[in-house]
């Protein structure tokens, strides 16, 4: 818990009768027509304009979170929003309650793994990445963890995000030894497992984020702000083309189908 302050102080925003700065910047002047979405988030989250290189590899991560389809957290908002239409809000906020370890937030378990192998302060320091991507994956191996950032249920044997995204970092200078050395972790994790484990998108998006330097801890948020861009467009979606309701009655169908007694005995 922290300590009581004097004065209540914050950087991000204020406003008067006649102006509204934001991050030091004037809104109407300086930022309305001037920055796209994400470089408006990039402000925010760092207190100052991304630099164009910068521009181009945070908007490419923040587009790739925007929409993964008919997921549980898209089904989870259009559901919501059958059952409250007159709650838009509501729908997009179940979709986002259902961002974690397994979808999107993974991100955030991948940076953390990263700082953890390789903190900010051993950079540039020559650390032998191999034996740290060894170590790595012993460590989840030793408590049975999937080692986040690695697998996906689809894109096998290559997830078609994961190129791209390194790419465009390389060609705007955010390519170094965490990309390096997530790449040797899932070598590694191949290996030791037999199995295809791909770096996933969000595992990309984790190392890409360890190069910018953003804390761990904040990591899932752009997920989360991006995700929030997707739903909306999957609940207008669902307000034209619904699909819930026939989610809904199927269900009830098919377990009334497994689940009747007199079901059984037809069978």
């Amino acid at each position: 818990m922290g300590k009581r302050k004097e004065k209540i102080s914050s950087d991000i925003a204020w406003s008067t009768s006649d102006k509204i700065s934001v991050r030091g910047l004037d809104l109407p002047n300086e930022i309305l027509g001037h920055m796209n979405l994400g470089d408006l988030a990039f402000l925010q989250l760092t207190g100052r304009k991304a630099t164009p290189e910068e521009s181009r590899v945070f908007n490419a991560i923040v587009i790739t979170l925007v929409e993964h389809g008919i997921t549980p957290s898209a089904l989870a908002a259009r559901m919501t929003y059958m059952g409250a239409p007159e709650s838009l809000q509501a729908a997009v906020a179940a979709g986002l309650c259902g961002l974690g370890t397994v979808f999107v937030g993974s991100m955030e378990g991948a940076s953390k793994m990263l700082y953890e192998a390789l903190p900010q302060g051993k950079l540039g320091t020559g650390v032998d990445l191999d034996a740290l991507a060894v170590e790595t994956v012993e460590k989840f191996r030793a408590r049975k963890a999937i080692v986040p950032g690695l697998g996906h249920p689809v894109h096998k044997p290559v997830d078609p995000r994961t190129p791209r995204l390194f790419q465009i970092a390389a060609e705007n200078g955010k390519s170094g030894e965490y990309i390096a050395l997530i790449q040797k972790i899932q070598a590694v994790a191949e290996d030791k497992s037999g199995k295809m484990l791909p770096i996933n998108a969000t595992g990309a998006i984790g190392a890409i984020c360890c190069e910018f330097g953003f804390p761990w801890k904040i990591v899932r948020g752009f997920g989360v702000m991006a995700r929030a861009i997707g739903l909306v467009g999957h609940i207008l979606e669902e307000s034209e083309n619904p699909i819930s309701y026939e989610i809904w009655q199927r269900a009830e169908e098919e377990i009334l189908e497994t689940s009747d007694p007199g079901a059984h005995k037809a069978r």
